[in-house]
């Protein structure tokens, strides 16, 4: 009787461990909304709210075969210094995820629209892109398919981007490097690049947030006079978000 208790408390201690061992299985999908704000809303380094606060959110779906499909939203300011009249861009994006090996790559298409821009070139942007990430690093292509932004004749102009994230092992914080390179197609002036160095920081239960600094080698993105800021200028931009997980 004894040999007998002992082997059935081995088999249910053995039992136990292995279910505590095998993971919970992966969802078919995943459905999340995140909404946040920035004390400069920057892109590509340079300031799309006249390096002013900015409110922005969005909605994002991924399904476990590797697609995904998501939309993100942003007050700006740039169109309506243009002399638009649009005060937010709205994104639409979707593309796939796969491995090969040690390399994860990702595959899209995003489109930038400006509801009511009414400037003189459409300023809705579509681009299509090609990531391919290598343990921290993340090398990215972006090309437009379109005008870029309103520039005039600048289809086929181009970003290229490369990214690390790494662990510092401090109180859960991240360090992100980034370095990019913009050109403008047929208007040359415009090509500039760009990098920044952000520190991240997951607080648990959806809230993050991040510090970066930001800068860029161009002075000829300015802001309406009598101001005529450089919005490519060096700065600090502080941000906050919140993510929920449906």
């Amino acid at each position: 009787m004894k040999t007998k208790l002992v082997v059935l408390v081995s088999s249910l201690v053995a039992s136990g461990a292995l279910m505590a061992q095998t993971k919970a299985p992966e969802p078919d999908y995943t459905l999340s909304a995140n909404v946040g704000a920035v004390t400069d809303y920057r892109y590509r380094g340079i300031s799309q709210s006249r390096l002013k606060p900015a409110l922005q959110g969005g909605l994002d779906f991924a399904h476990k075969s590797g697609f995904y499909i998501g939309t993100w939203a942003s007050y700006i300011k740039w169109i309506k210094d243009a002399g638009g009249d649009a005060s937010a861009e709205l994104d639409v994006y979707g593309g796939y995820k796969f491995t090969a090996g040690a390399v994860g790559f990702d595959i899209g298409v995003l489109r930038y629209l400006y509801p009511n821009s009414s400037l003189p070139v459409n300023p809705d942007t579509t681009e299509v892109y090609a990531a391919g990430t290598w343990g921290p690093a993340t090398l990215k292509y972006s090309h437009a398919v379109t005008n870029l932004f309103g520039f005039t004749d600048s289809k086929n102009s181009s970003y290229v981007d490369l990214n690390a994230t790494f662990e510092t092992g401090y109180w859960g914080l991240t360090v992100t490097p980034h370095i990019g390179y913009q050109h403008v197609e047929n208007n040359s002036t415009f090509s500039y690049t760009d990098w920044s160095l952000s520190l991240g920081k997951d607080f648990g239960n959806g809230f993050s947030a991040s510090l970066a600094y930001v800068d860029t080698d161009t002075k000829d993105y300015r802001g309406p006079a009598p101001e005529s800021k450089d919005l490519g200028k060096a700065a600090a931009v502080l941000g906050v978000k919140y993510t929920y997980n449906f």
